[in-house]
């Protein structure tokens, strides 16, 4: 099956054809390190993560550029407002960025371009346009004409002269439109500030996607360019108006946006009180909960957080790890000489829900119809006697799809290292013994309240046949 993917350009599903054969050039908006980043800037994240590891397990060559915006009007507030340099706010929270990452299970991108460290490229952008006849300087200021370029509002799909005749915003009598757009503003005493030939200043917001994307990816052409539906105007809009207007090509074939996130069914506001970074949210929940509970949804689709739905998150990845965890218990006493039976109608089986999890990725990354193919592996898995002849082969052909494609391209982590392992199986096994001496005794209240609470500081207690065995 041809991967499709759905591009807000043209508002409908198309085949995804790379430019360069395998290779494909992704761009995905990144961060303004003024604060740390919230769990609605998550999302994009873990997706577009998703979807480049998902490329690349599809055999293609993926050159994924993730920029930081460390120059903007909120960083020279912050920095302002706590009487330090605007370099330690954004090295500040550009750590925290990267470090939010990692403990998300975010695979590093190809490339991380700063837009301080690319403002020469950034000026010959601005100098373009200025000779195309798409710009001009007013005190030292330079700004894109939106009625220079023909396309403006083709990926938003609004209508400029409607915009125009019921225009609502702040007179500049220096702009020839109010839509007109800063590819540099003038500096202002004690901001920052780089030499230009306007005189000095720093670059305008959107100026900064078009250099570093172009510049990272050596092409005036991206294959995929990527971001939440809140930047589809006007910063993707304006994105596109001056990279096809300096250089007269087209600024990227496809266009993803994945859909907002709300918080109890409100906009996330730290003025309601409901603003969630992601730093306090891992206090509380497992990465790959996170991670599960964006994965359930379609990227493109509406989600709301609440603690409800990341219990649901949390427990679904639970089964994944219970299952992966009788994989390895089977695998392992197959390694130590059980029989191997051979294939069965389950492996048949098994193959086939396989299949469906990349019949669903290549369908526009689907992956809440991916995940039910995946759970349907999982429950495979716990229907299988582990001493059936059989269970080894089925086994191995799960693992191989929770490897590859759940941790490989999913990101979820099926296996959890445990701190101090000889004291706690010592531990562990004390309670086991404690717990099989209370039931020997029929002393079931004793014996439910350690496995209750055992499971709830998330250890599972299972009994089989041949003894109790635990898992985090």
């Amino acid at each position: 099956m041809t991967m499709k993917v759905y591009n807000t350009l043209n508002r409908k599903k198309e085949d995804f054809i790379p430019l360069n054969g395998k290779r494909v050039n992704f761009y995905a908006c990144g961060p303004t390190v003024y604060d740390y980043f919230h769990i609605g800037n998550a999302r994009p994240l873990i997706m577009f993560d998703i979807f480049r590891r998902y490329m690349e397990y599809s055999g293609y060559d993926v050159n994924y550029i993730v920029n930081i915006t460390d120059i903007d009007d909120k960083i020279i507030n912050r920095a302002n407002k706590e009487n330090v340099d605007f370099r330690v706010i954004a090295r500040k929270y550009t750590d925290a960025f990267f470090d939010g990452l990692e403990k998300l299970g975010v695979k590093p991108a190809s490339s991380n371009p700063r837009a301080t460290e690319n403002i020469d490229t950034i000026l010959d952008i601005i100098k373009r346009l200025l000779d195309n006849g798409k710009a001009y300087v007013a005190d030292g200021d330079v700004y894109f004409d939106i009625s220079s370029f023909k396309g403006y509002g083709k990926l938003s799909g609004r209508d400029i002269e409607q915009m125009q005749a019921g225009a609502r915003v702040e007179v500049d009598t220096r702009k020839k439109n109010p839509f007109d757009f800063a590819l540099w503003k003038a500096s202002k005493p004690e901001e920052p500030s780089w030499d230009s030939p306007w005189g000095p200043g720093r670059p305008g917001w959107h100026i900064e996607c078009s250099a570093m994307s172009t510049k990272y990816s050596d092409s005036d052409t991206l294959d995929i360019h990527a971001g939440g539906q809140d930047l589809i105007f006007p910063h993707h809009e304006n994105e596109i108006a001056q990279s096809e207007g300096a250089t007269g090509k087209q600024f990227a074939k496809y266009w993803l946006h994945n859909g907002f996130l709300d918080i109890e069914g409100e906009k996330m506001s730290k003025s309601l009180g409901n603003f969630l970074t992601v730093r306090d949210i891992l206090k509380t929940y497992d990465p790959v909960a996170i991670r599960m509970f964006f994965l359930l949804k379609h990227y493109r689709s509406p989600i709301d957080f609440s603690e409800e739905r990341m219990k649901e998150a949390q427990a679904a990845a639970g089964r994944l790890m219970n299952a992966y965890g009788k994989m390895m218990r089977v695998l392992d006493k197959a390694a130590e000489g059980a029989q191997t039976g051979p294939d069965s109608d389950t492996v048949k089986e098994i193959a086939k829900n396989k299949d469906a999890i990349l019949e669903s990725m290549d369908d526009d990354f689907n992956t809440a119809k991916a995940m039910g193919h995946f759970f349907d592996v999982a429950k495979i898995v716990n229907s299988v006697d582990e001493n059936d002849g059989n269970a080894p082969a089925i086994m191995e052909n799960a693992k191989e799809i929770f490897d590859s494609i759940g941790t490989g391209v999913f990101g979820l982590v099926f296996e959890r290292e445990v701190e101090n392992k000889g004291i706690v199986d010592d531990l562990m096994k004390l309670l086991i013994d404690l717990r099989t001496g209370a039931r020997a005794d029929k002393n079931f209240a004793m014996s439910d309240k350690i496995r209750d609470s055992l499971k709830d500081i998330g250890i599972i207690l299972e009994d089989r046949p041949d003894g109790t065995s635990w898992k985090v």
